[in-house]
């Protein structure tokens, strides 16, 4: 179960880099309204992703 949630934070995470790239190289007012949100949305994943990789070798280390 828990190597689910990861894959769905790293996928989340790759899917708001791949939105903020696309934004930022076509500019527009998109990119002016959103890309300091995309950014903290992306960073907060991010820190998902990771929080979630520590707890599964947590877990695996103490052989749960």
């Amino acid at each position: 179960m828990l190597d689910y949630l990861i894959i769905a934070a790293i996928v989340a995470t790759a899917g708001v880099l791949l939105v903020g790239i696309l934004s930022m190289s076509r500019g527009g007012d998109f990119n002016r309204k959103n890309s300091n949100k995309l950014m903290r949305l992306r960073i907060i994943m991010q820190a998902i992703a990771l929080v979630l990789i520590m707890l599964s070798l947590w877990l695996g280390a103490s052989g749960s």
